[in-house]
């Protein structure tokens, strides 16, 4: 068993407080989209952007048997938050989500709102905000966007007030990430879906340079902007890409398998189940590095993998994802897992194709076609099929 290098544990932390200090939801990730880009050409990685600011990176691979085979893994830089959808005559903001979240979370929080112009800070609050005004109303408050509202810190109590300071609609506004590293080895923060994967990411490319090791098979490392809103990597991939793995975030709840110490590899998600033998060669990679891995199922989720599939790419997916708790609210994982996930991407992008015959059609052939069980295995059972003799042409017989 080959020895892989170690992530950097110290500059995965450093990157992703980094990242999350930059404001991203959806439609907003230009600054984010320079960061990761800086630190790739630190690591004299090769990257091009689409002109939305999808940045597709290159590991060039060894190639030999394997020249016209590629394989991509993709992390997503846009987080979710909120847009400005009316301004309201008393000077506060009704707020539409950008990306799929609970206005639960959202109360409360301190944002940043950008105009135009430059930003307003302010916060998001129910409307019934106070206890001393409403008294026990404010528990019968429901749950919505249309129950909270924004209220800037500005001079700002007419629908003139805001048109001064120049707030629109269709203004984005970031919530804070409120990032904390404990002794314990936990991150909590909002937004570590997904910039917490792009650090594990990132460190394990790091890892791959800094020993000068070079993947057998050219490798596509791919950070999307877009994936909250669900088009993610659908328009990401100029290669003739074989095997794509996403890389995401494991919901830590009852009723789910996913640990914040451990690299969960999903088995199905919304979009259906993920590649049989991709996803069993992720599992074996981890057991070869006695990496900690759990198996898991999303049922309310849906990942960059499943929007390249839907684009129309012919191409094998898996996910990886890292463990965390109170997702898409105040997020926390722990060190452990985004080690093992980073672990996991370095014995991934170092490791053969599953099958170095996906780089060709089967034209017709079924010699090269995979099994996933041999047939005499898979037809065994206790429920015996009567033998096609006995059902065929049983009408002809019958008087």
């Amino acid at each position: 068993m080959q020895q892989l290098p170690e992530p950097d544990l110290d500059y995965m932390q450093k990157v992703l407080l980094e990242m999350l200090a930059i404001p991203s939801p959806t439609g907003f990730t230009d600054t984010i989209v320079r960061y990761v880009a800086e630190r790739l050409e630190e690591l004299e990685i090769p990257f091009e952007l689409t002109r939305r600011g999808t940045i597709r990176a290159t590991l060039r691979g060894r190639q030999s048997e394997y020249e016209r085979f590629d394989r991509a893994v993709s992390v997503h830089l846009d987080t979710i938050g909120a847009i400005v959808r009316e301004i309201k005559d008393n000077g506060r903001l009704g707020l539409a989500p950008v990306g799929c979240w609970s206005s639960r979370f959202a109360e409360g929080s301190r944002v940043s709102l950008f105009t135009d112009n430059g930003v307003i800070r302010g916060s998001v609050l129910p409307l019934m905000a106070s206890g001393h005004a409403f008294n026990t109303a404010v528990d019968t408050m429901p749950i919505s966007w249309d129950h909270v509202e924004l209220r800037l810190d500005a001079y700002c109590a007419t629908r003139a007030d805001c048109d001064s300071l120049g707030v629109c609609v269709g203004d984005f506004v970031a919530f804070d990430p409120l990032p904390e590293f404990s002794e314990s080895g936990h991150i909590s923060a909002r937004h570590l879906d997904d910039k917490a994967g792009a650090a594990a990411l990132l460190a394990s490319l790091k890892a791959i340079r800094d020993q000068g090791l070079q993947p057998m098979i050219d490798c596509h490392p791919l950070f999307t902007i877009t994936e909250e809103v669900g088009s993610g990597a659908a328009a990401a991939l100029p290669w003739d890409v074989s095997e794509f793995v996403g890389i995401d975030i494991a919901p830590v709840a009852p009723g789910q398998q996913s640990s914040e110490h451990a690299v969960s590899v999903a088995m199905q998600d919304s979009g259906g189940p993920y590649d049989y033998h991709l996803s069993r060669q992720l599992l074996r990679l981890a057991a070869e590095q006695e990496i900690p891995v759990r198996r898991d199922l999303f049922r309310y989720y849906h990942s960059d993998a499943q929007s390249a599939v839907t684009a129309g790419h012919d191409i094998r997916t898996a996910l990886l994802a890292f463990g965390c708790d109170a997702t898409h609210g105040y997020e926390r994982t722990h060190i452990d897992s985004l080690k093992a996930l980073s672990r996991l991407l370095t014995a991934y992008m170092m490791s053969p194709p599953v099958f170095a015959s996906d780089a060709q059609p089967a034209q017709g052939s079924l010699e090269r076609f995979s099994h996933q069980l041999e047939h005499d295995a898979q037809m065994e059972s206790d429920t015996r099929v009567p033998p096609v003799d006995s059902l065929v042409g049983q009408h002809d017989r019958d008087p």
